[in-house]
This record gives C-alpha cells, sequence and structure tokens, in this order.
C-alpha cells in the first residue's frame, strides 16, 4: 500500500543501529545515527531509525503505535512500535526478552550480555522484515546498517532472494566485528549455504560485521583516510582481503557534529557563552573548569583537555607517559573519561600526585563534556588509530586547539600548523606522526610554543572555529551516493552484492 504521505522524489532510508544521541549513548556511533537524520531531511531523504526497546528509548516513546506483530522472536513474542522521540522518527523493536536489562547496550554489571549474538541479530531480521513490507505502508528504499550490530541486515536480504532495498554498511570502527560462534548458524535463522567466505563466514566464525561488508550493496566508513586505512594489513583488522575486493563499493564519508547542539553562542551548560569575534567571552569557561576540576586558577597555564575512552586504542596511555612534558612546560590537564581500570586508576593517581595541575574525572558526563570544549585552551585526541573521531570536530567549533594523531579522520579534519600552513592562516591545530610517545611529547612542545604567541594563537583559534563541521556536505555525500545506488538498481547494473 502506498503512502499517501511520501513527497515526490522522497527516498525513504531505514537506519538500523544499537545506539542513537540522546536516546541511548556508549560513543560517537549513537551522535551520529542521531545527528544525520536531520541532515539528510535537506536531501529530501526521509530517514526513520530502527533501534532496540531499551528502557531508555521506550520511556521517550512518544505516540507510539504497533505496526508489526511477531507471535515469537527467539522464544517469546516482539512487536514493533513507531512513534517519535527528540524528534527522530523511530521504528522500536520491543522484545522486553532481548532488552529490557540495566547497564548499556551491550552488558551489565558483569561484563557482556552472553546473548548479544541473538540480540543484534534480531534486530537485524526484523529490520530485513521491513524490508520486505512486514510494516504496512512503508517499505525503505535504502538500508543503513550501522557497525557490526547492524551487519546482518544485507545477510538476511541477500539469504531471502526476494526483491529488496538496497544496503548499505557504514563502519563507524572496523575494531569491533561482532563476531559469534559459527554453530549458532540454525540459532540466527541463516541458511547453511551462508557459511563461506563469501557470506557470513569469519575466521570460523559468524562475522556481523564482515557479513555486511560482504553482502551490502555499498560499504562506507566514517572518513576518507579511514576508508584508505583499513584497505592496508596494518588497519585492516583481518579483513584486508574482503575490504580490498570490495574496494570499488567502498567511500569514505567524513562525519560532522550537530553545530546547534555544539554551539558556544547558545551552548546552556557553559559559564560563558561566546563567539569567533568575542573570544574575550571565552575566558570565564576556563576558570570555570579549572574550578571544577580541581585546578589552579592560572589564566596563564596552557590547559589542555581530554574527553574520551580510557582505552590503548586512544593513545590513552602515551598521555600518561608524556605528561611530564606538559607539566614541565607549565601546563594542566582536565580529563574526563573512563574505560580501562589501569588507566582509570593511572589518571587518579596523576591527580593526586599533582594537585592543581592534573585533574580527572573518572565517568562521562555529557554538560561536563561541553565545558571541556568551552574551557580548555587545546583539545588533545592521540588516537593510535580514529575512524573519524568527533571531539576534535566539537573543539574546532569551540576554539579549543586540537592536538591530534596523524590518522583517520582526524587528519581529514585538522590542518596542521606547520610553518606553510601558519604563514597562510590555513592551520587549524597540531598534527603529530607516529603515534608514539617520542612524538606526542614533541606535539606538546610545538603547541607550548605556540600558546606563548598569543596573537599567533589567536589567529588559530579564528580559524579553528570557521571550519564547517556540520553536517551538510556530509548529508550531500551520501544523498548522491543514496541515489546513484538506487538508481543503478533500477536499470539492473548494479552487480553488488558478492564478491564474484
Amino acid at each position: 500500500m502506498a503512502d499517501p504521505l511520501r513527497k515526490a522524489g522522497e527516498l525513504r532510508v531505514l537506519a538500523v543501529a544499537a545506539e542513537c544521541f540522546p536516546l541511548i549513548k556508549t560513543g560517537g556511533l549513537a551522535d551520529v545515527v542521531g545527528a544525520l537524520p536531520g541532515a539528510l531531511a535537506a536531501e529530501g531523504i526521509a530517514v526513520r531509525t530502527l533501534l532496540p526497546g531499551y528502557p531508555a528509548v521506550m520511556a521517550a516513546l512518544r505516540d507510539a503505535a504497533t505496526v508489526h506483530s511477531l507471535a515469537q522472536l527467539h522464544g517469546e513474542p516482539a512487536r514493533v512500535l513507531a512513534g517519535r522521540a527528540a524528534g527522530l522518527d523511530l521504528l522500536v523493536l520491543d522484545a522486553p526478552h532481548l532488552y529490557a536489562r540495566p547497564g548499556n547496550p551491550y552488558g551489565g554489571p558483569n561484563g557482556e550480555w552472553p546473548d548479544n549474538g541473538v540480540r543484534f541479530a534480531a534486530l537485524a531480521q526484523v529490520a530485513a522484515a521491513i524490508g520486505h513490507g512486514a510494516v504496512r505502508g512503508y517499505v525503505p528504499d535504502i538500508i543503513q546498517a550501522h557497525d557490526w550490530h547492524a551487519g546482518l541486515v544485507p545477510a538476511y536480504l541477500h539469504y531471502d532472494q526476494r526483491p529488496r532495498p538496497a544496503t548499505v554498511m557504514t563502519i563507524h570502527n572496523l575494531a569491533y566485528q561482532g563476531q559469534f560462534p559459527g554453530d549458532m548458524l540454525a540459532t540466527l535463522g541463516l541458511p547453511p549455504q551462508a557459511f563461506t567466505y563469501d557470506g557470513v563466514e569469519s575466521y570460523g566464525a559468524i562475522g556481523f560485521l564482515k557479513a555486511g561488508i560482504a553482502l551490502a550493496d555499498r560499504v562506507t566508513t566514517v572518513s576518507p583516510s579511514y576508508a584508505a586505512e583499513i584497505l592496508t594489513n596494518e588497519g585492516s583488522m583481518g579483513l584486508g582481503d574482503l575490504l580490498n575486493r570490495r574496494v570499488s563499493a567502498l567511500s569514505g564519508i567524513l562525519n560532522g557534529i550537530d553545530d546547534t547542539l555544539w554551539n558556544p553562542a547558545t551552548d546552556m551548560h557553559l559559564a560563558s557563552r561566546f563567539t569567533a569575534t568575542d573570544l574575550a567571552a571565552r575566558a570565564p569557561n576556563k576558570a570555570a573548569l579549572q574550578a571544577r576540576l580541581g585546578l589552579d586558577r592560572d589564566p596563564g597555564a596552557l590547559l589542555v583537555g581530554v574527553v574520551s575512552r580510557l582505552t590503548w586504542q586512544k593513545g590513552m596511555d602515551l598521555l600518561l607517559a608524556a605528561l611530564p612534558v606538559l607539566l614541565r612546560g607549565g601546563g594542566q590537564l582536565a580529563m574526563l573519561g573512563s574505560g580501562d581500570q589501569d588507566l582509570e586508576r593511572g589518571f587518579a593517581d596523576a591527580a593526586g600526585r599533582h594537585p592543581g595541575r592534573v585533574g580527572a574525572w573518572i565517568g562521562y558526563d555529557e554538560a561536563l563534556a561541553h565545558r571541556v570544549q568551552g574551557g580548555a585552551d587545546a583539545i588533545l585526541v592521540p588516537s593510535r588509530f580514529e575512524p573519524c573521531g568527533l571531539t576534535q570536530l566539537a573543539a574546532l567549533r569551540y576554539g579549543a586547539i586540537p592536538v591530534v594523531a596523524r590518522v583517520g579522520g582526524l587528519a581529514d579534519s585538522v590542518v596542521d600548523a606547520g610553518d606553510a600552513n601558519l604563514a597562510s592562516g590555513a592551520a587549524t591545530g597540531v598534527h603529530f606522526a607516529p603515534v608514539t610517545q617520542q612524538q606526542l611529547e614533541a606535539a606538546l612542545d610545538r603547541t607550548l610554543v605556540l600558546w606563548r604567541e598569543p596573537w599567533q594563537w589567536r589567529r588559530l583559534q579564528a580559524r579553528a572555529m570557521g571550519t564547517d563541521v556540520g553536517w551538510t556536505r556530509a548529508a550531500q555525500r551520501y544523498g548522491k551516493l543514496f541515489r546513484d545506488l538506487v538508481s543503478s538498481r533500477a536499470r539492473g547494473d548494479d552487480r553488488v552484492p558478492g564478491l564474484a
């Protein structure tokens, strides 16, 4: 049944994801899934987002109606609800036996849920059913599967062999692949022929993300540099052969951030709102951040902020090792994050050893994240690999100079303050490579030198704040990719999916 409300020429995209800001968030994936629908609307693309029915999502859902019922989904009944929350059009898989649990989307107090394979396969199965018309009046033109949690969507559609929507697999972080025992094939509703290299098999297991990469019509990553890095032995995380075979279907589209949510001129989390033409109004935010984290109120100290998961990937061990360089230069550290227990202890110990110079908030606080961006002089992102990174984009927006490893989206979004870029006025931050303690220490030294030249620092801030970090360009690229994909399928000249 056709939808009378569908606009002429409008494309329908069903986004499938495990999290979505502001409803449920553990990282940048949620920010992207929450922001992209609004940006795509300007391109004539109507996005509905399919989410698991976690307690937080169910509580936020408004004007919900049951649009599809399942007599059983992995052992118990379930239903799909349509409604709105936080300005988003949602489809929610209400399956309490799978999702009505405390903790984050992936685990509770005792670690990851042991049935995560079933939980996210169920999400993908329902997405595929929606693609085949399970929701009356709604059939998407494209299903965009975000990360491994939705990676089986292309597989279910492929092996069903009925006419289906186009599929796009978006890789947010190749390091997380969602691998589960091969003997779960029947439990997950996949046919025996799916367990091959060209299908869902990955090193003897069922690889959710690998399946999506192999069987989706198109594969995207979240920055052009990351798209190139994952084709190398070092960056491919064991999937290099597959990715290189699918290179013609692969593209990198740099993420943006919600520049209405991240706007220093209107941000109510800040002690003082400011613009690029009124940087003096930024100073009270530094004083407020220093007070909040127990740092000395020292306007002349370079205050370096970190908002990060505390993990090896994020280079947080390198920061701990390089911290003496920052402190010897008179700098301060304001750290917000959580993760590996050893790193949490390391930063807490550093704060204890250097009172007034190191402040560490172990955990996550969205309001404090805004205050770090608005109050720090520089934001450090020393990641060993970074598909895109959103922290440095917010830093640019807030005039906190990004100091970043030259990898992935960090390299794509920050212009290094080398002599030529400083002379031309193009510089927006500081790069370092390779990602080692020695090079991080050198980057901190460079940043301290720039800080001691106030006119140069203000020039950097002005250029950084003038950088377009919103979603407009990314939405245009997604719009073109989606329309080209639908057109090629309509012509019958699209030969993907598959590895033939």
